[in-house]
């Protein structure tokens, strides 16, 4: 399917799932009081497992979908659909068949332009399901690999609640690895970016024509 959407707008919405993004690109820049820290609520966990709670690099939000739980739980597991309502998605490919399970895998795409210290290139993450529960949770894993540029791992939580006005999304990732781990307040800036860019453009899809 050809892509049409205008490739400045793409770049730099697609930089917000990696790391490199211009400071105030969703409206402000996220402060260290929004990260994760010590003193926030207990990790969110998925069958009782959690992110990497030690990782420097962790990041914590959540939003309110007015829409269905059953149409929010497919849009975010049906994971080859991601690059038709996520602008920073290109491709997501299933590594194997059927509705998303433990131990499923998918390989998905996300292009990152040059900074002063990295190259432009495009991240290729392979992510594995570990623990996922329907309509409650989810939690995969991966690591995510470009030229000059590389995640060791990231691990993702998702949790889903339904609640008065609609379904409660909260979410939670930190990632590891030498060269994020060389900078942890930016690297954590850029993950929450995209994580508040993700929420957006879900509660965008499941909103609309609800």
């Amino acid at each position: 399917m050809t892509d049409t959407k205008p490739r400045r707008r793409t770049a730099a919405r697609a930089a917000a799932l990696a790391l490199p993004l211009a400071l105030g690109l969703l409206g402000g820049a996220v402060t260290p009081a929004q990260a994760a820290t010590t003193a926030s609520p207990a990790p969110l966990s998925c069958q009782g497992k959690t992110i990497d709670t030690k990782a420097p690099i962790h990041y914590r939000t959540e939003t309110l979908i007015n829409a269905p739980l059953s149409k929010i739980w497919r849009l975010q597991t049906d994971v080859e659909r991601w690059p038709s309502w996520q602008e920073p998605v290109l491709t997501n490919q299933r590594l194997d068949w059927g509705p998303l399970h433990k131990n499923s895998r998918f390989r998905w795409t996300t292009p990152v332009p040059a900074t002063a210290t990295t190259p432009a290139t495009t991240l290729s993450i392979t992510s594995t399901v570990h623990q996922i529960q329907r309509g409650k949770c989810i939690r995969w894993s991966g690591p995510a690999i470009g030229e000059g540029l590389r995640i060791d791992n990231g691990i993702h939580v998702w949790n889903f609640t339904e609640v008065k006005g609609g379904v409660l999304v909260r979410t939670e990732e930190n990632w590891s690895g030498a060269q994020v781990e060389a900078d942890v307040p930016t690297s954590t800036q850029f993950l929450g970016m995209g994580l508040e860019a993700w929420l957006k453009d879900l509660k965008t899809t499941a909103e609309a024509h609800c």
